[in-house]
């Protein structure tokens, strides 16, 4: 499986591309801001045809550029329906600070062919098998996205894998290396994100590779050992010993 991406000019957003191998059909997740250039090089480098968008959330930093990626090619946008209204409307998922950034005002239109995502789908695109997790917290319709198996290529990780991960998460802004995505923006909710990391994150094993939204890679074994939003509901879960 070939993975690639960089993050974009603005608000550092990683933005992917994931294929079977160089020369096939790929999927495009998270095409924030003034992604679509380098988008477009990495592509050509790669000899790859997109067939679909995946939107990990509806923020502006992760959908910015979803309409010139699939509308030029006429492919599909994917977003969870509790996230739709945000590529109708992207300043309301915003904080008033951010929405400032644009003056409070934004033209804006939505992709023709946005194509609803649920929970445990398993999208089959591109010769991909990728499985929908919705974990919200960070955003109501926050996803995350399931492949099995690792990318080709070695990954730029700062504690790599003794071994190759089962399985790659996208998880978008639900788990960072070492953090995980706030929730005090609109639609946000701590307590759905702490369940969304019990029930959806916890339980995966700890080889899992996880790509994250912003910043670089890392496992899930690692974050259960250094994540201190996942340590805690870790003690939380542990079961008691003796009287």
């Amino acid at each position: 499986m070939l993975v690639a991406g960089f993050p974009s000019a603005a608000f550092a957003t990683n933005v992917y591309v994931v294929a079977p191998g160089p020369g096939e059909e790929c999927l495009v997740v998270d095409p924030g801001m003034e992604v679509v250039p380098g988008l477009a090089e990495l592509l050509r480098e790669h000899r790859l045809k997109p067939v679909a968008v995946l939107l990990t959330h509806g923020h502006l930093d992760h959908t910015f550029s979803v309409v010139p990626v699939a509308g030029s090619r006429g492919i599909p946008a994917y977003i969870h329906p509790a996230d739709r209204e945000l590529l109708a409307d992207p300043l309301s998922g915003m904080g008033r600070e951010s929405a400032q950034l644009f003056g409070g005002r934004l033209q804006w239109q939505e992709p023709d062919d946005v194509a609803l995502l649920t929970e445990g789908a398993v999208l089959e695109l591109a010769g991909l098998k990728v499985t929908v997790d919705h974990a919200p917290g960070h955003t109501a319709g926050s996803v995350m996205f399931r492949l099995p198996g690792a990318p080709d290529a070695a990954t730029d990780l700062a504690d790599p894998p003794d071994r190759p991960p089962s399985q790659t998460v996208l998880s978008g802004d639900v788990l960072f290396a070492g953090s995980i995505g706030r929730t005090d923006l609109p639609g946000g909710s701590h307590e759905q994100m702490l369940a969304s990391l019990r029930d959806k994150v916890l339980p995966l094993d700890d080889d899992v590779l996880v790509l994250p939204g912003h910043g670089g890679a890392t496992t899930i074994g690692r974050e259960r050992l250094v994540n201190p939003y996942l340590s805690s509901l870790v003690d939380v879960a542990a079961p008691t010993r003796g009287l």
